[in-house]
């Protein structure tokens, strides 16, 4: 038991919102996490702040919200799983006593006005800013592999030749967001797609087709972290914080490393359910990091759902789609909905957790998992969150 909770869930507009900065959104978010929670930004006494690919949003978020006297003011980055880790360390620091009431914010803003987002994720990564690249790091520009298309599909070409994967099936995933998504407001993209789309739809590095890819968004999203003591007597029903964990293998350039077949979700999955004294098999919901569908499958797999090399099996028939056997990605996730790296799946696990999801929500949410995914495959946190305290199940 970690004693902790969210209490608010501040979110911005999604997508194409242009004309604001980073940090106007961050702010924003902020906001109306704490006015969601029923509290004011003097209640705060920590603030960890995230930004994406932009990376303009600082500690300097504090001044701008007039925040004073923090305990707590960090700025953190593990890329797509810097949401589990930001609310572990709040978890941690509400239960040390070093701080009562963390926010913690993500905000990026890519896009730009007559700018095809593909320029912006999709752009070949700089060598060293015009250093030369040399040794066996330089393999990825000699060859072209210089995108996180290309080298997420050579991992998901990977799983497909060891262990039969194929395409439809990571299709099968792509189709099941869209119809969560389509029951989501707060989504992008919510025209349903079918299998046949998803195979008709453009490649972008094979085998990886234009709807296996995460959608680029500008916006905010920010949560509030205190004890659950607290929580309860707030204005929103408590999120608790059941367990967390967090597992870092950046090895890509390592000769024979089995990189893209095995993520650091293996040990950053069980390490959570470990502390939450819960089993996949007591998951009623899970968002999982989807930057593309096959970053959903190996984690299914890593975390245990099923068998390595079963998850293109596991995901087929609908079992993720609404009336599927495991609820996952019920927002439609970043293919469909939203892309605000690891707080994507953070917030609408929260609202799964206050059963807040109207249409799209689950029939059960007593277990909720969160995975975040950073690097190419490299980075790995995940939260287990419920509606219940630890002590009340």
């Amino acid at each position: 038991m970690t004693g902790a909770a969210i209490a608010g869930l501040g979110t911005t507009a999604m997508g194409k919102v242009y004309g604001r900065s980073s940090t106007s959104l961050a702010a924003e978010a902020v906001r109306g996490a704490v006015a969601d929670a029923g509290l004011a930004l003097t209640d705060l006494d920590g603030l960890l702040v995230s930004s994406g690919i932009k990376q303009d949003v600082g500690v300097g978020l504090a001044a701008v919200l007039g925040l004073q006297d923090l305990s707590v003011l960090n700025q953190v980055n593990a890329f797509g799983a810097t949401a589990g880790v930001m609310v572990a360390q709040a978890a941690q620091a509400v239960a040390a006593g070093t701080a009562s009431t963390v926010a913690c914010v993500f905000a990026d803003s890519p896009l730009k006005p007559k700018e095809s987002a593909g320029s912006t994720y999709g752009a070949p990564q700089r060598s060293g800013r015009g250093r030369p690249v040399r040794g066996y790091a330089g393999w990825s520009v000699a060859s072209g592999a210089t995108n996180p298309n290309i080298l997420y599909a050579m991992c998901a070409r990977r799983h497909m030749e060891r262990y039969g994967t194929t395409s439809e099936q990571l299709g099968e995933i792509a189709v099941a967001q869209r119809s969560w998504a389509a029951r989501n407001p707060l989504a992008q993209m919510r025209e349903p797609i079918t299998l046949a789309d998803h195979q008709e739809s453009r490649w972008i590095a094979d085998p990886l087709h234009l709807l296996d890819c995460c959608l680029v968004s500008n916006g905010a999203v920010a949560v509030v972290v205190t004890s659950a003591d607290r929580a309860a007597g707030l204005a929103r029903p408590a999120v608790h914080v059941w367990g967390y964990g967090q597992a870092h293998a950046p090895r890509r350039m390592q000769a024979g490393s089995d990189w893209g077949l095995v993520t650091p979700a293996a040990r950053s999955g069980p390490q959570a359910l470990r502390m939450a004294g819960v089993g996949v098999g007591d998951v009623d919901v899970a968002e999982i990091y989807d930057c593309y569908t096959y970053t959903v499958l190996v984690t299914l797999e890593d975390y245990g759902f099923c068998a390595k090399g079963e998850g293109g099996a596991f995901v087929a028939d609908g079992r993720l789609a609404p009336g599927g056997t495991l609820a996952c990605n019920t927002g439609g996730g970043q293919l469909s909905s939203y892309y605000m790296w690891g707080f994507t799946p953070l917030s609408e696990a929260v609202i799964q957790a206050r059963a807040d999801g109207g249409e799209r929500q689950a029939p059960r949410n007593d277990v909720v998992v969160v995975s975040g995914n950073g690097g190419i495959l490299e980075h790995h946190s995940t939260l287990v969150l419920s509606p219940h305290a630890r002590s009340g199940r």
